[in-house]
């Protein structure tokens, strides 16, 4: 997902700022989108019409009326727009001269055959920044780049607040000649004139593509002949510019030729019709609201030199819309009533769409309008087509939200946002719908609830069925653009039976979060009798908590600051009442609570269920994927879904081995932070495993797939097996459960036992000295080979890869006893395997075992 990250510090002392940049760090949270630095500007300073060409002197300002003349066409905004034959001005008054101006860049139209994966479609963000422009000496008016990353507002002798001031300066990225001065008599306002038509005809790092989207796309070279300004319109709070640029695009798309500047012998011209908007940020900021973990929103943020009288503090603040009451409602919402706000959240659907899933689109957005109503306001959110006949409307005027129809092969959907980095408060979106996410959820919806729902039987869906899934996706994304993160702990809050009682989950759902990646109910059994609301996910009781946290006015508070310890005791006491409103992060790779596509509070539980109906699926997937004149494309796809669906519930299960639990917590709160997985959990994964993953799982092994779409279901039961082993085996897991025996002794499930038992179940026949099956040696090749791949890893390259690390890890991980415990593992292993050759109770398992026992030996005995 893609949000602005615009860095900058400020300095605010009795209404002045002083800003103040540093190199960019990372967010202090994390965020679905491109977080990196926007590069300067190259040759910009020999770009016509800006710095003075070849060091000529300027002419200095004419009269207005010589520069802007009787010819001139003007339209009046935030700047004024004149356009005079082919030249165009901005005349900017004195009251935006200072003010910090967002620039959104977006494709318009895309070029043919220009895309990249999931870039370069009508609609995409190229680009954004913060500008201010500043009178400077000599006539001349300077366009800076302005970053937030840092701030003083202490002004008292010990204070910051002149050393952050004296320390950064914030960039000069362009320089106009003030052509003209004018000033309004009727309102006694003075402005500047600036001739922008080299700006904006040419190729900059502001208006237009940045570099990582430009390499992305293998851009390069503007054609200025075959490039030029289609139309600059000015609005009240923004003026969008509309131009054509013509690069030379690679062949290859990004790569070394186009980060070189050139595309090289067979580059080919691509042609883009591109939207700037600048839009003027609001005077006074937004009063924030402090980021908290404990709920799930995206953050921005920056150094505070102030907040710590011995240090720094980083400041986090979540980004979110202004929501505030009408002035004539203030005392109704004071009271508790439901009012509208001042201004609203409006979505509209692109015109492009298809109209019969509009209605589906614009419910997912109406979806939230109960979440609001918890945080005190009705009408706070919903959308609308756009508008036919409003010539002024445009989809890529940064003052309209909308949801993007984009006519792609590629199965996604995103909810990216633009915001004001000064407090997070959210400016505009456009949510990425593209087309093919229809196939994504259709597939999802058969392999995880055709064995629950007949509708979910065939290849096409009804166009109904397929509606509600689109709003399901819309009301997901719509959640990203109002701030909210995936909140993959959300489905862990719920006991897994629960999942299977028809009231209950009827009633509140299978997660209490549609932020989660918890898509459908596969835990649900036929004869549960579950409809779709107890399959679908839904906006719950998390969201609408989040929603209420993050958007209730609280005008008693002046700042962020000041909130902080009204939101830390409301968090507190809310946690407490209710499990279900816990936030999960997506990004802890330790917690087992934390996972994308899983239930439950027991993933064994939960796993074995779905793995009932995957059974169930699998044997109807001839039937049901069957459409007349077509081949068998459809069958080897649906196989491949349900091979990856209970690969998912390998990996929802190995996760609790090694499982470390974080749950955040303020010092006022009870309990542990840092939580290890209960080893009685963990002897529970390892049970699972061994007898759903390592004892063959015949019944995904159907060879009558193989004979009709040529896919070998060995291949994908190795591949899961192999997936789980490198999991199991690794350096970190290893070491995390040797921490687990350090802290908690022998209640902890220790490497050293982890290990035993492992390999004791894949390798169950050298004690029973049965014959070893074809897909078992199979698995007990790939058990030493991952085994053999961690203790004696490659040595490093002898180029440039020679840093990059090898095999199970390095460093810290080698002075661990991870690497001395595999080790003894393989030492033992291989003591077993002699031991059993000659008992081989056939020639197959004979020579399998001499095999492995000679890579072993070969292993271990290297010097």
């Amino acid at each position: 997902m893609r949000k602005i990250h615009l860095l900058m510090g400020v300095c605010l002392c009795m209404g002045i700022a002083a800003t103040a940049q540093r190199k960019r760090t990372p967010d202090p949270k994390p965020s679905p989108t491109d977080t990196t630095r926007k590069p300067m500007m190259g040759g910009m300073a020999n770009m016509p019409g800006m710095m003075n060409r070849g060091g000529a002197p300027s002419t200095g300002p004419k009269p207005f009326n010589e520069v802007i003349t009787s010819k001139a066409v003007t339209r009046k905004g935030m700047f004024t727009v004149h356009k005079v034959e082919d030249r165009y001005f901005f005349e900017i008054p004195d009251s935006v001269i200072t003010r910090d101006i967002l620039v959104v860049s977006r494709i318009a139209k895309s070029a043919a055959g220009a895309r990249a994966r999931m870039i370069g479609y009508a609609g995409d963000q190229i680009n954004d920044n913060v500008i201010r422009f500043e009178q400077g000496p000599n006539n001349r008016l300077f366009l800076k780049l302005i970053s937030y990353t840092e701030i003083s507002a202490d002004t008292t002798e010990n204070g910051m607040y002149k050393s952050v001031l004296n320390s950064n300066l914030q960039p000069i990225a362009a320089a106009f000649d003030i052509k003209a001065f004018h000033k309004d008599s009727a309102s006694r306002s003075s402005a500047v004139v600036i001739d922008v038509t080299e700006f904006i005809s040419g190729d900059n790092d502001i208006m237009f593509f940045d570099p990582t989207a430009k390499r992305a796309l293998g851009l390069s070279g503007m054609q200025a002949g075959s490039s030029y300004i289609d139309d600059v319109k000015a609005f009240p709070m923004n003026v969008e510019v509309k131009t054509v640029k013509t690069y030379m695009k690679s062949p290859t798309g990004g790569g070394m030729g186009a980060m070189m500047g050139g595309g090289g012998g067979n580059s080919t011209p691509a042609t883009f019709e591109l939207n700037s908007s600048l839009v003027l940020l609001p005077k006074v900021p937004m009063k924030s609201r402090y980021f908290d973990e404990r709920v799930g929103y995206f953050a921005t943020g920056y150094t505070d030199f102030d907040a710590n009288p011995q240090g720094v503090k980083k400041v986090s603040m979540i980004t979110r819309w202004k929501l505030e009451p009408k002035p004539e409602d203030v005392e109704k919402y004071k009271r508790g009533e439901l009012v509208e706000p001042r201004e609203p959240i409006v979505f509209y659907i692109d015109p492009a769409t298809p109209r019969k899933w509009i209605p589906y689109l614009i419910a997912g957005v109406n979806d939230w309008q109960v979440a609001f109503e918890k945080a005190g306001f009705k009408n706070a959110i919903f959308a609308k087509e756009a508008p036919k006949d409003d010539s002024t409307w445009s989809i890529d005027d940064a003052r309209h939200n909308v949801i993007v129809y984009k006519p792609s092969d590629i199965p996604n959907a995103s909810g990216p946002h633009v915001h004001d980095p000064r407090s997070g408060q959210i400016i505009e979106t456009h949510v990425n719908w593209y087309h093919n996410v229809m196939s994504l959820v259709r597939n999802w919806y058969m392999v995880q609830a055709a064995a629950i729902d007949p509708k979910a039987r065939k290849m096409q869906f009804d166009d109904e069925l397929m509606g509600q899934l689109i709003r399901f996706v819309s009301s997901h994304e719509v959640g990203h653009t109002l701030g909210l993160r995936h909140n993959y702990g959300s489905s862990s809050t719920v006991p897994v039976e629960m999942l299977r009682n028809k009231q209950f989950v009827e009633a509140n759902g299978h997660t209490p979060s549609i932020m989660d990646y918890a898509r459908f109910n596969y835990v649900a059994q036929p004869e549960d009798n579950i409809t779709e609301k107890g399959i679908f996910p839904r906006i719950g009781d998390y969201d609408i908590w989040a929603i209420e946290w993050g958007y209730k006015w609280k005008p008693e508070y002046k700042t962020g600051a000041e909130e902080a310890t009204w939101s830390n005791k409301w968090i507190i006491e809310r946690l407490k009442a209710n499990k279900r409103l816990w936030f999960g992060t997506e990004t802890d790779r330790d917690d087992p609570r934390c996972q994308n596509e899983d239930l439950g509070d027991n993933a064994m539980l939960a796993s074995a269920y779905g793995i009932k109906n995957l059974k169930r699926i699998l044997v109807k997937l001839p039937e049901w994927t069957k459409e007349a004149n077509e081949g068998y494309d459809n069958l080897g796809t649906m196989y491949k879904e349900v091979a990856g669906q209970f690969n998912r519930y390998m990996g929802h299960v190995a996760k609790n081995i090694g499982g470390i639990m974080t749950t955040p917590k303020f010092v006022e709160q009870a309990g542990a932070v840092i939580e290890f997985t209960p080893k009685a959990r963990q002897k529970e994964a390892m049970a699972f495993l061994q007898q759903q993953l390592f004892t063959t799982p015949t019944w995904l092994m159907d060879y009558k797939i193989l004979a009709t779409t040529g896919i070998n279901p060995s291949m994908y039961v190795t591949n899961i097996q192999m997936g789980t082993l490198m999991r199991l085996l690794s350096l970190q897991t290893v070491s995390k459960l040797s921490m687990f025996e350090e802290a908690e002794g022998p209640a902890a499930y220790s490497a050293v036992e982890m290990t035993n038992d492992l390999k004791k179940g894949i390798w169950s026949e050298l004690a029973t000295h049965k014959a070893i099956e074809t897909q078992r040696r199979v698995l007990q090749k790939a058990y030493v080979e991952t085994l053999l791949a961690v203790i004696t890893p490659a040595p490093p390259a002898a180029s440039g890869d020679a840093m990059m690390p090898q095999g199970g890890g390095g460093g810290t991980a080698k002075l661990s006893d991870a690497t001395s415990i595999l080790k003894g593992q393989a030492r033992s292993l291989l003591s077993e395997i002699k031991a059993a050759i000659p008992g081989a109770p056939n020639q197959a398992t004979r020579l399998h075992l001499q095999d492995v026992a000679s890579r072993l030996s070969d292993a271990l005995d290297k010097k």
